[in-house]
């Protein structure tokens, strides 16, 4: 955990000071709210500092490894995993009010299947051969939680592989394959087995872990200590 983080440098990094590619590796799953605010939080510090450092990778952490290869219906997951319908509100209604304070319109209404995301990780891993990554990862969140789609969908996927100017029929036959799903499922079990328990989960640098979906103005402390030592 990143810890005595500094302040005050916002002026002398906004100079166009150069700093080296910092990585930051994200454990996150299309289908996690928490990690569709957590990366608005993350948006909102990055957009302040245009210029920052950091070397973005998305990696694969499944909330639902079990789950039936076709999804199944959203209101019975979510009443089966917090014990009913009431336990779901509950469960939500932090969700609600986080979503609305990072300017997320989450249309949890909309959402009728939680998907298995195998295969939406799978084409985050192919976008990021094409350095699209993030773009796919925000191209997923807003198909799921806005716009209500089943991201467990090929031609869904394949969909949001086009809108990020990735080759659509490429994508469709891909997904018909066992392609990458074995290096996935390996890298999801690595990622538990060092220590990733639930997501978001970002590690900087190889070295400091922030689980959760951290606030904007942490993200911009973190900036700035970069920044100083980089000075």
């Amino acid at each position: 955990m990143l810890c005595g983080l500094q302040t005050g440098a916002a002026r002398r990094y906004k100079t166009g000071m150069q700093t080296q590619n910092v990585p930051l590796h994200i454990f996150s799953d299309p289908i996690c709210p928490w990690c569709f605010i957590g990366k608005a939080r993350l948006d909102r510090a990055l957009e302040a500092h245009p210029d920052h450092p950091f070397k973005i990778e998305w990696h694969p952490f499944q909330l639902n490894p079990e789950m039936p290869s076709g999804g199944m219906d959203r209101r019975e997951y979510l009443e089966a995993k917090f014990g009913g319908q009431k336990g779901a509100v509950d469960a939500y209604l932090p969700v609600v009010k986080e979503a609305a304070d990072a300017g997320l319109a989450i249309n949890f209404e909309g959402i009728q299947r939680t998907p298995n995301t195998l295969d939406a990780h799978r084409l985050i891993h192919w976008a990021g051969l094409e350095h699209r990554q993030t773009l796919v990862v925000s191209r997923l969140f807003k198909a799921y939680f806005i716009e209500g789609r089943d991201i467990g969908a090929h031609d869904v996927l394949a969909d949001i592989g086009h809108s990020a100017e990735m080759d659509p029929d490429m994508v469709l036959r891909l997904l018909k394959t066992d392609s990458d799903k074995d290096d996935i499922q390996a890298r999801d079990r690595d990622a538990r087995k060092k220590g990733v328990r639930a997501v978001p989960t970002f590690v900087i640098a190889g070295q400091h872990v922030l689980p959760g979906a951290q606030p904007t103005e942490l993200w911009a402390n973190v900036l700035d200590e970069i920044a100083l030592k980089a000075e």
